[in-house]
């Protein structure tokens, strides 16, 4: 049986002068500033969230 794959997210980006939905996704994946970073499990949920703040958050699969 594998393990699910884990993701690391790490904030780029401010939220400053954002769309009120991007805060609120920022917010929903567990970041808040530039250069937090949390480590989640890949799901199609965690993905959508992601796509929607692609041009604030940096993703890099964990080993």
């Amino acid at each position: 049986m594998s393990e699910a794959k884990k993701i690391k997210i790490t904030q780029t980006g401010s939220v400053i002068d954002q769309l009120e939905n991007h805060k609120r996704t920022i917010e929903a994946l567990g970041l808040g500033r530039p250069n937090y970073w949390v480590v989640k499990t890949d799901t199609p949920q965690i993905r959508g969230m992601i796509n929607v703040v692609r041009h604030l958050v940096r993703v890099e699969e964990v080993r």
